[in-house]
């Protein structure tokens, strides 16, 4: 998304992206870029919160406004959880979930093939 981003404002169309992937999004150099500190997969916020998604989307309508610098990030204030704890274990393969995770992926696999005919 940030590299359409880019191409659309090369050509005059202004853009902010939204994500949760800071290193990543400012490295390719956005013009506006609202951050929100959660687990990739989540950028507007949590699943089912609409406040937070809501407000997530008042945050980038307001820096479209607003933005007088290129490369401009603003960080939300919204927290994923308490404690951080999410930090953890996100994406954590190890000896505890390896078998179950495995088996979710061939489930999945097995699904997907059978759904191909």
């Amino acid at each position: 998304m940030s590299l359409v981003s880019r191409h659309l404002e090369a050509n005059g169309i202004p853009t902010v992206v939204i994500g949760s992937a800071r290193d990543i999004v400012e490295e390719c150099g956005v013009a506006r870029f609202v951050f929100n500190d959660f687990p990739l997969g989540n950028p507007v916020g949590k699943p089912w919160d609409a406040a937070m998604q809501a407000a997530t989307l008042g945050h980038a309508l307001d820096l479209l406004e607003t933005a007088r610098l290129p490369r401009t990030t603003v960080q939300t204030p919204y927290r994923w959880s308490d404690d951080d704890a999410w930090r953890a274990v996100y994406a954590r393969v190890d000896d505890s979930n390896r078998a179950a995770l495995k088996a979710e992926g061939e489930a999945r696999r097995a699904k997907q093939a059978a759904a191909k005919g």
